[in-house]
């Protein structure tokens, strides 16, 4: 059985947290990559290779798990 280390200090978010110089360059140059709005979002994708799916038809699946029905 795995346990983890209780923290020595709880987490409050409502106070924030504790961010250094590094933290924020990081966030600011993130932001600046952001992709403004839906066009320019789909454009992005579509730059994207679509995945080759016919692998997967063959694959069975969990043993003993019945089909997902809505």
């Amino acid at each position: 059985m795995m346990k983890s280390r209780k923290s020595s200090k709880l987490l409050d978010l409502g106070r924030g947290l504790p961010t250094t110089e590094a933290d924020v360059l990081a966030q600011r140059l993130a932001r600046r990559d952001k992709i403004q709005d839906l066009t320019n979002y789909l454009q992005f994708l579509a730059t994207f290779q679509l995945p080759d799916t016919r692998h997967l038809a063959g694959k069975k699946g969990p043993a003993g798990m019945k089909p997902f029905e809505l």
